[in-house]
């Protein structure tokens, strides 16, 4: 196989000078006059005078902020699936699915050829950060494992085409780039993620992997396909010898992090870590793991920033790499070469940098908990967990957690943890420990926690309930959702199906835990 990884080399030491020389917001200012100019045609830019707009102030004076749901009202569902010159030029090929972990609501997202293209950059971005830390690099020596989902595309209308996102960047792969790129288009189409998991992890042991990514939990189970397929092995060096890269992305990293250490030992692959959404690609890891991710600031997407406090007030602040702080935590805004303007994507970010824009996935904005007046983020949630982790020396597969209201007079209500440990799972006191260290942490988090828990005034301690290992798993299957790109929803709101999920994790049949 040629090793493509000197021309690779040679586009990296080119992009690592403009970045160099990158000035954040001027960089942000054009690529937004960008795409209005591209859209100004359009029934949107029409309906909000693109062709008038010569700044960020004016469009943000123009251009309100919108969701999903307002999108597909207003643009995109008296159309769809033929979206033409409607929030962006043409006709939209494609439309990712969809179903979010905060909500569950299936979407369409729109998905131009200028959004594939963006996409490729952003991973060539990741390449360039690898290589600027890795002179002796030769990734392009073997193939790339992207762990994506396995159910193809469907075609919507002639020349239209909807499924997940890994299965369109799949189709859309050029030539050149599909010799380094496993798997491909036949083997990605097969529904059944199992069968495509079991098959993709028989083929890949005969290829040389250089990098591999996806989300953890699903690397993970994974993993544990390869490591049965090769007895002997201990981890990822005996699977993958040429391994340099492992990109990681889509949930907090931080409970994983053990677990993956473990897998790396004696392997030279590094951890990378990637922010990619349906809606876009939008900052890749350019410094060592937990060091943040730098935005990608050229590359048709715009960003707004919005304090998460005022998202719903009627004239939230709107932020922009101009004008942001460190330590604040934000709603992101997206406005994209897919036809998104000012819309809102859900996510939660901090910056540590704001040159050239380094920031912190925090969460989501719907992923609070406050069923009682607690008010716990996902971040304070996140942070416990983690916490609490450390305290037993435990790696953690997965998690959730949901309220349980009192079923009768006098009870309190509690939060429910459903917890995955990775094996060895901790027994006895380590399991009492990680329930004391996570509620303690938790009050110290949240003001309002703590008040409700004085005393148990108000609200017990949470219950702690080990699933055994590959119980999310088996959920995932139970609802429709395994796969590579489905990820487990931290808080689950509806104390229905929470309780649903415990008695599938083998919990008490009753609906009270007192």
């Amino acid at each position: 196989m040629i090793d493509a990884t000197p021309l690779l080399k040679l586009y990296a030491r080119h992009r690592l000078r403009v970045l160099e020389r990158q000035d954040p917001a001027a960089a942000q200012e054009r690529t937004l006059l960008h795409l209005v100019r591209r859209a100004r045609r359009t029934r949107f830019g029409r309906d909000y005078g693109f062709a008038a707009i010569r700044s960020v102030a004016e469009y943000q004076q123009r251009v309100p902020l919108r969701r999903y749901d307002d999108f597909w009202r207003e643009y995109w569902e008296p159309h769809f699936p033929r979206l033409t010159n409607c929030t962006w030029p043409g006709i939209m090929p494609y439309f990712a699915d969809t179903s979010g972990t905060s909500t569950g609501v299936r979407k369409h997202i729109p998905v131009s050829r200028a959004m594939l293209s963006s996409n490729a950059r952003a991973v060539f971005e990741l390449f360039v950060h690898h290589l600027a830390r890795h002179r002796e690099s030769r990734l392009f020596a073997g193939k790339s494992l992207m762990l994506g989902s396995s159910a193809g595309l469907i075609e919507a209308a002639p020349g239209i085409h909807h499924g997940d996102l890994s299965s369109i960047a799949v189709s859309e792969v050029p030539r050149w780039v599909s010799r380094f790129a496993f798997p491909g288009p036949r083997l990605a189409a097969e529904p059944d993620w199992e069968k495509y998991a079991d098959r993709l992890a028989r083929l890949s042991l005969k290829e040389d992997i250089r990098s591999f990514g996806g989300t953890p939990s699903w690397m993970l189970l994974f993993v544990e396909k390869l490591l049965k397929l090769r007895p002997g092995a201990r981890g990822i060096a005996d699977l993958y010898p040429h391994l340099e890269l492992l990109v990681h992305g889509g949930v907090d990293f931080r409970p994983y992090h053990k677990m993956f250490d473990r897998l790396l030992a004696g392997s030279r692959a590094e951890l990378r870590e990637v922010y990619p959404a349906s809606e876009g690609f939008i900052a890749v890891g350019d410094r060592g793991s937990g060091e943040g991710l730098r935005l990608l600031l050229d590359n048709g997407l715009f960003f707004e920033f919005v304090p998460v406090a005022e998202l719903d007030s009627s004239n939230p602040a709107r932020r922009w790499l101009a004008d942001v702080k460190t330590g604040t935590t934000y709603a992101i805004v997206l406005t994209s070469c897919a036809g998104l303007w000012s819309y809102v994507l859900g996510d939660t970010i901090r910056f540590i940098d704001t040159k050239p824009g380094r920031l912190l996935v925090t969460g989501r904005t719907t992923y609070f908990l406050s069923a009682f007046g607690e008010h716990l983020s996902g971040e304070h949630i996140a942070d416990a967990v983690v916490e609490a982790a450390a305290a037993i020396d435990a790696g953690i597969t997965d998690y959730t957690v949901g309220p349980i209201f009192p079923a009768n007079p006098g009870e309190q209500g509690r939060h429910l943890f459903i917890i995955e440990f990775a094996p060895p799972v901790p027994e006895g006191k380590r399991r009492d420990l990680f329930a004391e260290v996570l509620d303690t942490a938790l009050q110290r988090a949240s003001y309002d926690y703590e008040q409700y828990r004085s005393g148990n005034a108000r609200l017990a301690a949470p219950k702690v309930h080990v699933a055994s290992p590959g119980t999310f798993a088996e959920w995932m299957r139970k609802v429709g959702k395994l796969g590579g790109q489905n990820k487990v929803p931290r808080i689950t709101t509806d104390p229905e199906r929470i309780l649903e999920l415990w008695r599938f994790a083998g919990g008490e049949l009753a609906t009270s835990v007192q």
